[in-house]
């Protein structure tokens, strides 16, 4: 009896493990008898079962990502896109999802892809490019997150958002739309440029303009001031000269021996009685016979 106790053990145990399920708070769990459904509402936590007659499946309820690969839609001026779009998705109805999926995520991804490339072909073929572009590509998301929810209830699962990633031209369209639009960039430049040469050159002429005029300016000026200092020197000399005519020619000659005899090194041929060493001679200034 007592080597069979340890055996006894070892087979509780193996049932009470072959027997308990733990569900996470993050997982939707079914349980299946033979292979049908016969409970699906289990809480998070520990949960039993008949081992070989039960079978439990889990699946994911947390928020799942479809990112679709690019495809090509015709727009209403029958003109193709390239459309990248992604789909956000849970499972809301375990039951429902496990019938129609058989529980493959792969298969169920395939389906909701089906009925959003579908709703996007409807929807871009009753729009322009421009409308799907820039206008109504906000409208075309909900429209398609509505519908797109609408149909997946049947699969059991809700359509929590569609987003529309990117829209493109195809290839060859696109080199050609991005070479028009480098053209009309090269053209603004040239443009632009064209015009800052030509403010420059007005800046420049302006200022060469402002340059000759304040000079000519300040030419003037001088001028008068020469002409206004030369006619008051001409004034003084003459007062002076009016008021004692000898001394004034004494000063004068005094001033003209000092520029001529600067430097020790000058040298004047004149004649001895000249006019010029007239004071040096009498300092009366009187002339010699």
């Amino acid at each position: 009896m007592n080597k069979l106790i340890p055996a006894i053990i070892a087979v509780a145990l193996i049932i009470v493990f072959s027997s308990a399920f733990y569900v996470d708070e993050r997982e939707n769990a079914i349980l299946l008898k033979f292979g049908t459904i016969e409970r699906s509402d289990f809480e998070p936590g520990l949960h039993w079962k008949i081992p070989f007659v039960n079978n439990v499946r889990k699946f994911d309820s947390r928020i799942l990502t479809i990112d679709q690969r690019p495809e090509r839609f015709l727009t209403a001026e029958k003109k193709y896109l390239i459309v990248d779009s992604f789909i956000k998705w849970r499972i809301n109805d375990v039951e429902k999802y496990f019938l129609a999926t058989s529980g493959d995520e792969h298969r169920a991804g395939l389906l909701l892809y089906q009925i959003i490339n579908n709703g996007l072909r409807d929807e871009f073929g009753k729009r322009t490019i421009q409308e799907v572009i820039v206008g109504e590509r906000a409208e075309i998301m909900g429209i398609m997150t509505q519908l797109a929810g609408d149909k997946a209830k049947s699969l059991g699962v809700q359509v929590v958002d569609v987003r529309i990633k990117r829209i493109d031209y195809p290839e060859k369209i696109s080199e050609s739309v991005y070479q028009r639009m480098r053209t009309e960039r090269e053209r603004d430049a040239r443009e632009f440029r064209s015009k800052g040469k030509e403010a420059a050159e007005r800046v420049t002429a302006d200022a060469d303009k402002q340059s000759k005029v304040i000079l000519a300016e300040a030419y003037r000026d001088a001028e008068i001031l020469r002409g206004n200092g030369d006619a008051k020197a001409a004034q003084i000399y003459a007062s002076s000269f009016s008021k004692d005519r000898e001394f004034y020619r004494f000063y004068r000659s005094l001033e003209a021996y000092k520029e001529t005899f600067r430097e020790k090194s000058d040298v004047m041929l004149i004649q001895p009685d000249s006019e010029f060493f007239r004071y040096l001679k009498d300092s009366s200034g009187k002339k010699t016979k």
